[in-house]
């Protein structure tokens, strides 16, 4: 988490929200990264966790990621949890939840439904207080 802390960061300089997320395989080798580039890019799905979901797929030539941890220093939305869902990502940490827009547990639950066919390990609160505190910095701003 402390690694995509440092990539959360990074999206300051963009102007876009400070979400920051790494892919790591089984052996714990980090092998996709992510921050927020919607600002930067005028894409409106370039969110941090897809960003790196398309990093780690393409340096894998390989669009499932069974086995691949995703952390992120922030809850996933809908369509980040489709893509985590759709990657066949095995494994899900957050820091900070959204209470606005979260999808793993606060507004919807979309990993952990039952009627879901892809099941994802779900832990969540990692470094709550570190990932939520950039948050709060960068919207005191606005």
């Amino acid at each position: 988490m402390q690694e995509a802390l440092v990539i959360a960061r990074s999206a300051f300089a963009t102007g876009d929200v400070p979400v920051g997320a790494i892919v790591i395989n089984k052996d714990g080798v980090v092998i996709g990264k992510g921050s927020n580039e919607r600002e930067a890019n005028n894409d409106p799905t370039a969110h941090a966790e897809v960003v790196a979901i398309r990093n780690a797929a393409a340096r894998l030539q390989n669009s499932r990621l069974d086995g691949c941890t995703l952390i992120v220093t922030l809850e996933p939305c809908a369509m980040c949890a489709g893509a985590i869902a759709q990657s066949r990502i095995s494994h899900l940490v957050f820091g900070a939840w959204d209470e606005k827009a979260g999808a793993v547990g606060s507004v919807w639950d979309v990993l952990r439904d039952p009627r879901s066919i892809f099941k994802v390990e779900v832990t969540s609160g990692v470094l709550e207080n570190e990932c939520a505190a950039l948050l709060k910095e960068f919207f005191s701003d606005k």
